[in-house]
């Protein structure tokens, strides 16, 4: 009788990234969310492996270091080479993951050597690295030796009647490895580690990226770049060729939409296996039941500051619309969101407009006049108009203003003048609730605007227009988004059917975006009380679509491709 292999189950999942415990941008977002639902499915079955970047001094306020049983005894008998550190503990997030944190400094003396191994492997050229390239790098390396002294111990892997490693379910281990940071680590694990199945997945190309950034044009000239070539010419010639070779090592290859499956295709050379679009997780979302008073809160703040600023009246009925995330003024759409609201100025709008794009960029301080005003007024707007401050469209001071593209752009529309309808603060700050003006966090302002504006060029996903609906916030997006495709993909494309509004961008169409957009605006700036109401519900059913326990089976999917690729390799 034919023996018939065991089905693909995951007995011991890793997830490494630059991000693990360390929040810095989408990827956080992406890991800690998704954390939940993976413990659901596999309790205390996923490490995540993440930088220590931290010190005594200034410690991850992510991360509470502890016992983990067998974990912990593991590592302490692995011989780990020296300069490579490692604490274990949890993720301080919802699921309360295991984390392990790895101090990698001792890999920059054996660089050379690896770079060499790996060129001679999967012929990676780091011969022109720069930046944070050797940072990244050193990190996957030890993020793979630590793999590999966990996998070896038999740490959480299947044991048969006689204590030993079960060959039968040996592949149920899977490594998986996030943007190209990570991308030694996954060769390194696929040279050592036949038995344990890899996963790959680029959250946006580094090549990709970089041609936007440069204000090429992306989408219309796609089918006739070359990503080796034009990396050559934007000088990424290490990060791109790091990257296409994890894509191809990995046993699965996964990106989060549509729109960068193809980008991966053709600048790669590698479709990705599967498509993973990003969850989310409601869990910060204020209730129903106390949503009317997190949005008051959050208007009456803002509506202060802007008053504060300009020293005019805003009543409640005061129309605020905001932008947020990345300061990449291209491709997060920044400057079409600053061109939207100078066409606002010439629509029928009947609630005065408030427009704040709250980006981080190089804020020097708050502003001290600003916050005298603010602790005159109590935290109200002022009930009638008074003289503006001197620049009265930025919250913090900056330290390269003559440099700042939004600052310039501002200035440029004249937004600094003294205006009737539309008016436009720029919040150049992390809005972590110490912000020295705001005080609170961007997720207790969000709920009380009246629509958000994500009108981004290059956006692999897009965690903004989600949080934003998700508060039920109705928001205008574009399909050059993640996010965008998705909606285009699942709904009908009306504030009424999905509180979403998805505007169809591609390189030649700016100024036509930039009048669609405008008229969303108008539309939800003259609806009804009522009209309002029944599109805020939309949005919010649409957040609960995208829930993690929807969307995981997609990831589920990739570690069963490459488990079965990794049970093919041992046979």
């Amino acid at each position: 009788m034919d023996k018939k292999n065991a089905v693909p189950t995951v007995d011991l999942l890793f997830e490494v990234s630059w991000e693990v415990c360390n929040k810095i941008g989408g990827i956080y977002t992406v890991l800690s969310t998704k954390a939940k639902t993976l413990q659901k499915l596999n309790k205390d079955k996923s490490i995540f492996i993440g930088p220590d970047v931290w010190s005594a001094e200034n410690p991850s306020p992510w991360f509470k270091e502890c016992n983990v049983n067998g974990l912990s005894e593991c590592i302490s008998k692995a011989e780990l080479p020296e300069g490579i550190g490692v604490r274990i503990g949890r993720w301080d997030i919802p699921g309360n993951p295991i984390a392990v944190l790895v101090k990698f400094d001792g890999m920059y003396a054996v660089k050379n050597d690896f770079y060499g191994e790996m060129w001679n492997r999967f012929g990676v050229d780091s011969l022109h690295a720069y930046g944070d390239y050797d940072e990244g790098c050193a990190f996957a390396h030890a993020s793979g030796i630590l793999i590999e002294s966990i996998v070896k111990s038999g740490f959480g892997q299947p044991l048969t009647p006689t204590g030993r490693i079960s060959k039968r379910h040996r592949t149920g281990i899977v490594a998986h490895f996030d943007e190209w940071t990570t991308g030694m680590g996954l060769l390194y694990v696929k040279w050592k580690l036949p038995q344990v199945a890899t996963v790959f997945t680029t959250h946006a190309t580094s090549i990709g990226r970089s041609i936007c950034g440069n204000n090429k044009p992306l989408y219309d000239y796609l089918e006739g770049y070359n990503g080796d070539q034009m990396a050559r010419e934007l000088n990424m010639e290490a990060k791109h060729s790091l990257e296409k070779a994890a894509a191809h090592a990995a046993d699965a290859f996964t990106t989060v939409s549509e729109i960068t499956a193809k980008e991966c295709e053709q600048l790669l050379e590698r479709r990705p296996d599967v498509v993973t679009p990003n969850g989310f997780e409601k869990n910060f979302v204020p209730s129903s039941a106390k949503m009317p008073k997190v949005r008051k809160e959050a208007r009456e703040k803002m509506l202060t500051v802007a008053s504060a600023l300009t020293g005019r009246h805003f009543d409640d009925n005061s129309f605020i619309v905001i932008t947020s995330g990345r300061c990449e003024y291209r491709n997060k759409g920044l400057d079409l969101f600053l061109d939207t609201c100078d066409e606002l100025r010439h629509c029928e709008i009947c609630r005065d407009i408030v427009a704040f794009v709250m980006v981080p960029a190089w804020p020097k301080e708050a502003r001290i006049d600003l916050k005298s005003r603010m602790d005159v007024m109590g935290g109200k707007p002022f009930t009638s108009n008074e003289a503006a401050l001197d620049y009265p469209v930025i919250t913090h001071w900056l330290n390269n203003p003559d440099n700042d593209a939004v600052n310039q752009r501002i200035n440029h529309l004249g937004f600094t003048k003294s205006e009737k309808r539309v008016h436009v603060i720029y919040v150049p700050c992390y809005l972590n609730g110490s912000d020295g003006i705001f005080n609170i966090g961007y997720y207790d302002l969000l709920p009380g605007a009246d629509a958000s504006i994500f009108p981004s060029y290059y956006e692999p996903w897009g965690y903004t227009p989600l949080e934003s609906v998700a508060f039920g916030v109705p928001t205008v997006t574009t399909s050059l988004s993640g996010f965008g495709q998705w909606i285009l993909t699942d709904f009908d494309n009306y504030f009424d059917e999905c509180g979403v509004n998805v505007i169809g961008r591609g390189d030649s169409n700016y100024r036509n975006v930039v009048e669609n957009i405008a008229h969303s605006i108008e539309y939800l700036n003259r609806a009804s009380e009522k009209e309002i109401k029944r599109i805020r519900k939309a949005a919010m059913d649409t957040a609960s679509k995208a829930d993690w326990s929807n969307f995981i089976c997609h990831y589920e999917t990739a570690y069963g491709i490459a488990i079965q690729k990794a049970f093919e390799r041992l046979k």
